[in-house]
């Protein structure tokens, strides 16, 4: 019987949230679409090491729920994170389970390979994220591109420095210009929203960084840390 309490209807679909995430299987989803890209129903069962049928179950309970959304291009059906809210709450509460206690060593050496990479630098949806993206991040607020003392705010250099760079920033919209999205494996936080975004997609763009495997994953290049030397004084040691 649902509670009869003003927070009746909040609280349903609180809980209907929880038990979309509750499930194991629909977790690995979700997180592998945080690399901001369209997946196939195949590609992830793959990925997840379930039959295509548990995971087109499973992911026609994520698009009902909100967190997906899918789209049909040619014989192919896709999903993707329905967007930076869905992306954001994967994000934060993966931080906060990896945050509550010790943490379990990979149980062999690709899933090591695999936590380094991670760690080292990933696309957090559309924004850099691991050491690659707290460096980048650190260096922008040094350089007197980026404000934190009260939240993340692009000053007016930085707003120029974007435009010389030939990164667009979007004008309008709901998303702020910049955000700080806490970073699970590095507990501090690193660019996001727009600024974030036009900063990753020029990076993959101009070759600077590219994506390892098929994952969330990415490093930087030669010709990247260059650009990131000259661009913002951040040193390679820090990225690799």
């Amino acid at each position: 019987m649902a509670p009869t309490t003003p927070y009746g209807p909040a609280a349903a679909r609180l809980a209907a949230l929880a038990s979309l995430l509750a499930d194991e299987t629909r977790a690995a989803f979700c997180l592998a679409l945080l690399d901001g890209r369209a997946w196939t129903a195949g590609e992830l069962a793959r990925h997840a090491g379930v039959a295509p049928s548990t995971a087109s179950e499973h992911l026609a309970k994520l698009v009902a729920g909100g967190l997906l959304t899918g789209e049909k291009q040619g014989r192919h059906r896709y999903v993707r994170l329905a967007d930076e809210r869905a992306a954001r709450l994967i994000e934060e509460l993966t931080g906060q389970a990896l945050a509550g206690g010790p943490q379990e060593p990979p149980r062999s050496l690709r899933a090591a390979t695999v936590a380094d990479a991670l760690a080292r630098g990933r696309t957090c949806y559309d924004h850099l994220a691991g050491r690659l993206g707290i460096a980048i991040t650190d260096a922008m607020t040094a350089r007197g591109l980026l404000r934190q003392e009260t939240g993340f705010a692009l000053t007016d250099h930085g707003i120029g420095w974007f435009a010389a760079l030939g990164a667009a920033l979007p004008a309008g919209g709901r998303r702020p210009l910049a955000r700080g999205c806490l970073d699970w494996t590095e507990r501090r936080p690193h660019l996001a929203g727009v600024a974030g975004a036009a900063l990753c997609g020029h990076a993959l763009e101009q070759g600077w960084c590219v994506r390892i495997g098929s994952g969330r994953a990415v490093r930087a290049t030669p010709d990247g840390e260059s650009a990131l030397r000259d661009l913002l004084g951040v040193r390679a040691e820090t990225i690799r």
